[in-house]
């Protein structure tokens, strides 16, 4: 019986070493270990990654490409708009009156947009894009009705505007971004030329609902085909009150609504100028805002893609400043030929001034996970600037009583500009005087 005991008292000892055992551990523990790794394997591993490339992710390309044709390409579009109500034809009021409705259009896109970060945060991308495509065209089925200056304001100003707020979605990195904004460039050339093609042989009301059954059309396909991937563990933030203590962020919102201001003057009045100095024909006048936009396209997708190597803001800098100069390059211009050389240039410059802001809001953002409410919150603000500066430039213009053109582009070209050198100064103050550094 002695003998038995050490016996036994070896075996487990062995026993336990094969199978790693702690030594508190009984026999009557050892088959429960196969299970204590089952329920690691079904934790959850959060939402899929996004995909990337196939039938899926270019289907939410196409969508956010119709999205952009439909928002910013119809906001790009306002300068035929300010051409023909200048006419006279539907009502009488000044450049300035005029101006409103296209800076309350493209104000209403980006305020709206401020407040609709959240609600697309809750799920509701499909509720978002119904409200938004209705708007739209309801707008424009409205605005062909409109005999007043109140009555359009109210249709393609505000309805529309709110319609375009409810559809802009946040910008993101990549080059299918790039795609989907060039969408906006698209818009802003088939639009105008819609306008201008048919409003001689089928007047303005019928034009204008041509537009709104082309809205209505490809505002289907985002309806259709775009899906909210994963709804996020909690909205963001609608205001990030650390954001105005922030000395960069604060300074680049504020060197965008100075640029956008300046912007504004050039995307609402270059068609007017051509047709009333007069440097081109009328027909030829309405072609500047397509030649325009289609610049931009170009403006939109080139420098979004070599932001990734270079910075954006080594890029915002120069397109901002060149801005500036081509305005007041519009002083001296006396030839058609002219007028396109800086309608194309501009409109390249002009599309990267657009495109480039939010991947500045991403540099200028260290806790990414405000990145959403910092973008919105940027282009809120930016809003008073697009507001301001149509307004403000046909107030200038009807002083002179459409004679003098040196005050409006004297005004868009020095706000540019200031922009341009503010962007320049951040950028400085940021990562220092060299130049060959990823900004």
């Amino acid at each position: 019986m002695e003998q038995q005991s050490p016996q036994v008292h070896s075996l487990d000892l062995n026993h336990n070493k094969n199978f790693h055992f702690d030594s508190s551990a009984s026999d009557v523990e050892q088959p429960s270990e196969p299970k204590i790794e089952q329920p690691s394997s079904k934790r959850p591993t959060g939402p899929p990654p996004p995909p990337n490339g196939g039938l899926i992710a270019w289907l939410q390309v196409v969508g956010g490409f119709m999205l952009f044709f439909n928002t910013w390409g119809i906001l790009n579009a306002f300068g035929v708009f300010q051409t023909y109500y200048e006419s006279g034809a539907l009502f009488d009021r000044s450049s300035s009156d005029i101006s409103w409705i296209g800076s309350i259009q493209a104000s209403m896109l980006l305020v709206v947009g401020f407040f609709t970060g959240s609600i697309y945060d809750r799920g509701y991308l499909r509720l978002l894009l119904i409200i938004g495509s209705f708007c739209i065209v309801f707008g424009h089925m409205m605005l062909s009705l409109c005999k007043t200056y109140g009555e359009v304001l109210l249709a393609q100003g505000f309805c529309v505007g709110i319609g375009a707020g409810c559809l802009f979605v946040p910008s993101k990195l990549g080059m299918a971004l790039g795609l989907a904004v060039s969408g906006s460039s698209l818009g802003g050339v088939i639009y105008p030329i819609v306008l201008n093609q048919l409003i001689g042989p089928l007047g303005f009301a019928w034009s204008v609902r041509v537009i709104g059954f082309i809205a209505f059309g490809t505002l289907l396909v985002p309806i259709a085909v775009m899906k909210q991937r994963v709804k996020p563990p909690r909205a963001r933030a609608l205001i990030d009150w650390s954001a105005f203590l922030d000395l960069p962020y604060m300074t680049f919102v504020f060197a965008s609504l100075v640029a956008f201001m300046g912007l504004f003057v050039l995307l609402f009045y270059i068609s007017y100028f051509g047709a009333a100095k007069p440097v081109t024909d009328t027909r030829m006048a309405f072609y500047m805002v397509p030649i325009l936009n289609a610049a931009s396209c170009f403006g939109r997708t080139i420098p979004n893609a070599m932001a990734d190597k270079m910075g954006p803001f080594n890029l915002i800098t120069p397109c901002c400043i060149m801005i500036g100069v081509l305005m007041l390059c519009l002083v001296a211009v006396t030839t058609e030929g002219g007028l396109i050389v800086i309608a194309l240039l501009s409109g390249f410059f002009s599309g990267a001034l657009i495109g480039l802001p939010p991947l500045c809001f991403v540099a200028l953002t260290k806790d990414k996970t405000r990145i959403g409410t910092r973008v919105g919150m940027g282009f809120g603000m930016i809003g008073l600037g697009v507001l301001a500066g149509g307004p403000a430039g046909g107030a200038i213009l009807s002083l002179s009583d459409h004679t003098g053109w040196t005050g409006l582009w004297v005004f868009g070209g020095v706000t540019a500009l200031a922009a341009g050198f503010m962007y320049l100064g951040l950028r400085i103050v940021l990562y220092g005087c060299k130049l060959r550094v990823k900004a």
